[in-house]
């Protein structure tokens, strides 16, 4: 199921967390970086297909 343009829930990828769309990088797992003191630029220098568009995604469906 597509939450919105980046996140996805799949039943059969990462135990239906949501992911960004194509990836097993969790909402969570962005969420949690960021918590940690990490930059977005440290999560795109770590996740080479991560992009900007996908971490704001990530930081907007926290807020809902």
């Amino acid at each position: 199921m597509l939450l919105n343009e980046f996140i996805e829930v799949d039943p059969k990828v990462m135990v239906s967390k949501p992911v960004i769309l194509g990836t097993r990088i969790t909402v969570e797992q962005i969420l949690e970086d960021l918590a940690a003191g990490d930059t977005i630029e440290d999560l795109l220098e770590a996740h080479p297909r991560l992009k900007r568009e996908h971490i704001l995604a990530a930081l907007a469906y926290a807020t809902q």
